[in-house]
């Protein structure tokens, strides 16, 4: 009878073992993922390229007021710095140009590029207006989650 208790004990133990190993293969990947997450909102990580930088160059502070208020009303960007006198030296119709102007330096969502480009062409005083733009690659995490939540995808 001895023999029997034991080997009741240890196939109760093993079942137990089993179920338990059985248990935390199946929980390992959900518990990953909530961990995960969970560093990631903690550590406020970003994902390079999510937002862009994107510039503009307008004739003056008139245009350049309007067009970053139109922007940023539209929601098209979170911010829009406005950089007055620079100089443009380019060519246009075959000939050297100079020009004074001012630089909206513009951050936004990547998605939001074609919009922010179709806007500005459609505002912009310029035969050819001035629209590129670079992906953010790294950047003070508060800033660019505080760009996320003001502008929508």
């Amino acid at each position: 009878m001895r023999f029997g208790l034991a080997n009741g004990l240890q196939s109760g133990t093993l079942k137990a073992v089993v179920v338990t190993v059985l248990l935390s293969g199946l929980m390992l990947p959900v518990l990953r993922t909530v961990g995960l997450r969970a560093f990631s909102m903690a550590s406020e990580t970003y994902s390079s390229g999510t937002h862009s930088a994107a510039f503009v160059t307008c004739p003056n502070d008139t245009v350049a007021k309007e067009l970053a208020h139109g922007i940023v009303e539209k929601k098209l960007a979170a911010c829009v710095n406005i950089v007055p006198k620079i100089t443009s030296v380019y060519e246009w119709q075959g000939k050297i140009q100079e020009d004074s102007e001012v630089l909206l330096m513009i951050k936004t969502r990547t998605s939001k590029v074609t919009e922010l480009a179709e806007y500005v062409r459609s505002n912009h005083p310029y035969e050819v207006a001035e629209v590129i733009s670079l992906p953010i690659d790294q950047g003070n995490p508060p800033y660019l989650k505080w760009i996320g939540e003001v502008v929508p995808e």
